[in-house]
């Protein structure tokens, strides 16, 4: 009788677990304001915490994503974060925001996935034409083209992209279900890893020629965060 409901209370466990951990945990307190000094303070979720007698207002704020932003760059978008290193009162919060800028005429910001957060996107200037993959087997391309106003969710996990279609700058905004969702871009990961993947798994992952692997590994991958 004891091992029937162990079993039991390990299969219920096991059918909890992706629930209880499909974002950041629930805070315990009204906030917790994270510092870098762990001197008589507590360690929670990543971050030390402030005393919360000691918080100000300044913990919870952040300005200038009303300020366009330069996108020079190989990909001609730029990200700008506003995560729980800008906003410090976001500690255990499991939320933030990005402003993103694109280019006209083929602004990209490139596939890449957040390990750790869903994103909503709102387009406010331009128009963009956005997509995610679906995971194995399946692989499906699910997308659409976006003007301002329109509103995309790309699911927690999924490779994802934002493309300006467009002739004119476009500009949109993001919240994730995350305090810091972290970002792995695909062509970074792969190509621009420190130290380099050996080129003959990439050869045979990619069925590319090795010169043409090498030659990919010797270029600039331009993170894009």
């Amino acid at each position: 009788m004891k091992t029937a409901h162990f079993i039991l209370i390990f299969c219920l466990l096991a059918l909890a677990s992706p629930f209880a951990y499909a974002s950041d945990p629930s805070p315990l307190q009204d906030f917790c304001v994270a510092i870098n000094d762990p001197k008589d303070d507590v360690f929670v979720n990543g971050k030390f915490c402030k005393d919360p007698k000691l918080a100000k207002a300044q913990d919870f704020y952040y300005s200038g994503l009303n300020i366009p932003i330069n996108t020079s760059n190989p990909v001609g978008s730029t990200v700008t974060p506003v995560n729980v290193a800008q906003i410090p009162g976001l500690n255990t919060l499991g939320i933030s925001l990005v402003r993103i800028d694109y280019a006209p005429n083929g602004g990209l910001n490139p596939p890449h996935t957040h390990p750790r957060a869903t994103e909503i996107l709102v387009v406010v200037e331009g128009t963009l034409y956005v997509g995610f993959v679906t995971s194995n087997t399946d692989n499906r391309l699910i997308t659409k083209v976006l003007y301002p106003g329109d509103v995309f969710v790309f699911p927690i996990g999924l490779i994802h992209f934002q493309f300006n279609v467009g002739k004119t700058n476009a500009v949109a905004f993001a919240a994730l279900s995350s305090q810091n969702p972290g970002v792995i871009t695909v062509a970074n990961a792969v190509f621009g890893s420190n130290p380099p993947i050996n080129p003959d798994v990439l050869v045979k992952a990619f069925q590319l020629d090795k010169n043409v692997v090498k030659n990919l590994q010797s270029k600039f991958w331009w993170a894009n965060n």
